[in-house]
């Protein structure tokens, strides 16, 4: 006897095919998946954020049975004429934009070099990935050890060359901390935007340069025309993180200088710091805390304005 199926007739009973149309996950069902990666971000991240804004709004002070009371605004119209803040705002901002930008200059030149068929590409890749890989206290021990005046690399160098400045203590000195500092903040923060720009150019067809050499353009006019066009959504985003993630910059900088000398160096996480557990002012701090968050969120809304004109 066949076993050939009739013509239009299904092979599997209808019991079975309707079993397996609905083997796909109810909207209920994929929550329940999803609770278990959702409560760790909702307990460490969501929970603080909403309980460090509340707190921006009480007088909460470090201590045993001290009452904290709900005072408004307070906090914030401090904050607005206190000169502390307002400098610390002011270096973060020199900070935050030096290092973007010059790590930016930086990191684009090194990634159009690695780009290159050139011999030993993949250990020049490997080595600039370094700084990237180290964490931020040891990146700050090590350039510490850099600048120590009486007996810091630099300073060998200079007294080894007859330049000035072989006694300087540079991480100390009003003149020099804060370019000390933005310095290192460029060294360690260059590798994830060499490879963020790397990726760009590699997703660049080969194609419209050797067109554009045919017609004779340079390698100027190609960098001009081409590449940068082609990179222009990868040097937004890039450069909208590093700005982010310098402008909330702590222990980096807290380790090379903890904000001297005299506050040269103090960026605003170093200054709230310095509020909520060195003078115990909790509800202060938290609402120096607020205030970076609303300068990131703004960062975030211009960021997401451009992409969506970009799109349209």
């Amino acid at each position: 006897m066949s076993t050939v199926p009739e013509v239009g007739k299904p092979i599997f009973p209808r019991g079975r095919a309707r079993s397996r149309a609905g083997a796909g996950l109810s909207g209920r069902e994929t929550m329940l998946l999803l609770i278990p990666a959702l409560l760790p971000i909702v307990i460490l991240s969501v929970l603080p954020l909403v309980r460090g804004i509340y707190l921006g709004f009480t007088d909460a002070q470090a201590g045993f049975e001290i009452t904290t009371n709900f005072i408004g605004l307070d906090n914030f119209r401090t904050l607005l004429e206190d000169d502390l803040f307002v400098n610390s705002f002011k270096i973060g901002l020199i900070w935050s934009v030096a290092v973007t930008a010059i790590g930016f200059c930086f990191a684009l030149g090194l990634a159009l070099l690695l780009s290159q068929d050139l011999r030993g590409r993949w250990l020049a890749r490997s080595l600039a990935l370094v700084p990237w890989a180290m964490p931020a206290v040891v990146v700050g021990i090590m350039w510490k050890l850099f600048f120590q005046p009486q007996a810091g690399i630099l300073n060998e160098i200079l007294r080894r060359g007859h330049l000035p400045g072989d006694t300087t203590d540079w991480l100390s000195s009003f003149t020099w901390a804060l370019p000390a500092v933005i310095l290192v903040g460029v060294w360690a923060g260059m590798p994830q935007t060499t490879v963020a720009l790397l990726a760009g150019l590699q997703s660049i067809q080969d194609e419209l340069h050797e067109a554009a050499a045919v017609d004779g353009a340079t390698a100027w006019q190609r960098f001009r025309t081409i590449t940068l066009p082609q990179l222009r959504p990868v040097i937004i985003a890039i450069t909208t993180l590093d700005f982010i993630w310098n402008f909330n910059s702590f222990g980096l900088v807290y380790v090379l200088t903890e904000g001297g000398p005299a506050g040269q160096t103090q960026l605003p996480m170093l200054f709230a710091y310095s509020q909520a557990f060195e003078y115990g002012q909790f509800g202060y701090a938290s609402a120096l805390g607020s205030a970076m968050v609303i300068v990131i969120a703004c960062v975030l809304v211009f960021y997401l304005w451009g992409r969506l004109k970009e799109t349209k």
